[in-house]
């Protein structure tokens, strides 16, 4: 009974990650690559210049968040560097929520929570429970 409640643990954990990493991964892609990084910043920095944010600020935000939505969505898909994308990705929403809060104080928070919430248990879960991922059979065996 110990083994299946185990790995219950171990499923949880994954499914958990593979998830969040789809919804980061999918988003940058997007990002990157259909709708290009350029245009994102273009969307984004009339609003911000009116609010006084310097270009090269939205500009430098812009790009790290749609290159980390990318890569550290397709790392948590594999369970690789893991928290170290997890940390990153924290970083991004971080400056999502101060980005959509300076141009529009009650913003919804619909699309961020889910993913607040998925990034935080992955980080308070016990490394043990990450054991269906790269980053186990590198570091762990």
């Amino acid at each position: 009974m110990e083994i299946f409640n185990e790995q219950n643990f171990f499923a949880g954990a994954f499914i958990a990650r593979v998830f969040l990493g789809c919804l980061f991964f999918f988003q940058g892609y997007d990002a990157v690559f259909r709708i290009k990084v350029k245009n994102v910043i273009s969307t984004y920095q009339n609003s911000f210049t009116n609010s006084g944010i310097p270009k090269s600020v939205t500009v430098l935000a812009s790009w790290f968040t749609c290159y980390t939505e990318l890569i550290c969505g397709a790392f948590l898909i594999l369970g690789l560097y893991q928290y170290l994308a997890l940390y990153l990705l924290g970083i991004n929403l971080i400056i999502a929520a101060i980005g959509f809060g300076i141009t529009n104080p009650m913003w919804d928070s619909r699309y961020v929570m889910p993913r607040l919430v998925l990034l935080l248990l992955l980080l308070f879960i016990p490394r043990e429970y990450n054991a269906w991922s790269i980053d186990n059979l590198m570091f762990n065996h």
